[in-house]
């Protein structure tokens, strides 16, 4: 790839490095942050040190890797509660390949072209931010959007992204709440504003306990988890998933502080899954599609809605109008229909 900046009369032209994967017939730009990323991780030894060495939240971080291997169909890094991260043979080899590339890079000396002035353009509006609760669809999804139409995503927890969008930073907040779920009782919905706020309808999906291959210790219900003293791995405060555990426990009439584990977090529903298959924990609360993806076990508990909020004074404005149009859109379809437990609900639309 090649990249400019104009000098004066001048453009300056450099080398810039960048990654794709194929795999099954298909390309997937990896993203740029990634060598980065993995040069902190074999530096440092844990992805807290390596996402601040690097310059990435530490929630991109784990976002960052977890896209990367799902492209690649490995994973780049190990992470293990307790032992830091090391970076797996194949992020050894992908970081040695980026650094060989930079060091073959650095023999071209930039080249300077003369270029005639042109009249300016009208500025390109800014880009879409959106900052929205971890989904493996929209991780599969972000990449195209940044690429192809410029829009920012970053994962963070349901709650968090809401007040982001409360508070200007973002244009768009992802969430999700249990189907049926009223703005008087569900704590994300009392976050927005009927008058202000419009909700852009998006997916369904189904929450419940991951469990291990087969469910060995016959769990049926969330109280089955509390009574046998089972061990659970939980989300991060401010997750959506977090508050709905905490709805559920109270619903039965279950003590937070009875369940063992409950103070064990993660950051996504991958990484969930991930402590349940390798025996940290014996239940995790996720979604369907992410035990698929680990050859778990699941016990369906809730359907939830996962929705957009965004401005009604800005329904009508082009950037909206697209992202809308991005929900309904075929690549939306082709990547959410395979995924265990999930189905389109009327995305892009309007929900009263």
């Amino acid at each position: 790839m090649a990249q400019y900046a104009k000098s004066g009369q001048y453009a300056t032209l450099a080398v810039a490095i960048g990654w794709t994967a194929r795999r099954a017939g298909r390309e997937h730009a990896l993203d740029e942050r990634l060598p980065r990323l993995l040069a902190a991780v074999a530096r440092t030894g844990t992805l807290i040190a390596a996402a601040r060495a690097a310059g990435i939240p530490y929630r991109s971080a784990w976002a960052v890797l977890e896209a990367s291997a799902r492209d690649v169909g490995a994973p780049l890094a190990e992470l293990a509660r307790g032992r830091g991260a090391t970076l797996t043979p194949a992020g050894e080899r992908l970081l040695a390949a980026h650094e060989s590339a930079l060091a073959a890079a650095k023999r071209f000396e930039t080249v300077e072209v003369r270029v005639e002035p042109r009249a300016r353009r009208a500025e390109a509006p800014p880009p879409l931010r959106i900052a929205a609760s971890h989904d493996i669809a929209l991780a599969q999804l972000r990449d195209r959007w940044r690429l192809a139409h410029g829009i920012q995503l970053e994962f963070h927890g349901s709650a968090e992204s809401l007040d982001a969008y409360r508070a200007g930073s973002v244009d768009v907040a992802g969430f999700h709440v249990e189907l049926g779920a009223r703005r008087d009782s569900d704590p994300l919905l009392g976050r927005l504003d009927p008058g202000r706020d419009a909700l852009l309808s998006f997916l369904t999906r189904s929450q419940g306990l991951i469990v291990p291959k087969g469910n060995p210790r016959k769990v049926r219900t969330l109280a089955h988890v509390v009574q046998r003293g089972l061990a659970i791995v939980n989300r991060q405060p401010g997750s959506g998933t977090r508050l709905l555990l905490d709805r559920l426990l109270s619903r039965e009439g279950l003590d937070a502080a009875a369940v063992r584990g409950y103070t064990q977090e993660e950051f996504t529903h991958a990484a969930v899954a991930a402590t349940v298959a390798a025996g940290r924990a014996d239940a995790g609360l996720g979604i369907q599609a992410a035990a698929a993806q680990f050859g778990l076990s699941f016990v369906p508990l809730v359907r939830e809605r996962y929705c957009f909020a965004t401005r009604r004074s800005g329904l009508r404005a082009p950037r909206i109008v697209a992202f809308r149009a991005l929900l309904a859109g075929d690549a939306t379809r082709a990547v959410v229909a395979p995924l265990p437990g999930y189905a389109l609900d009327r995305p892009g639309a309007l929900v009263a």
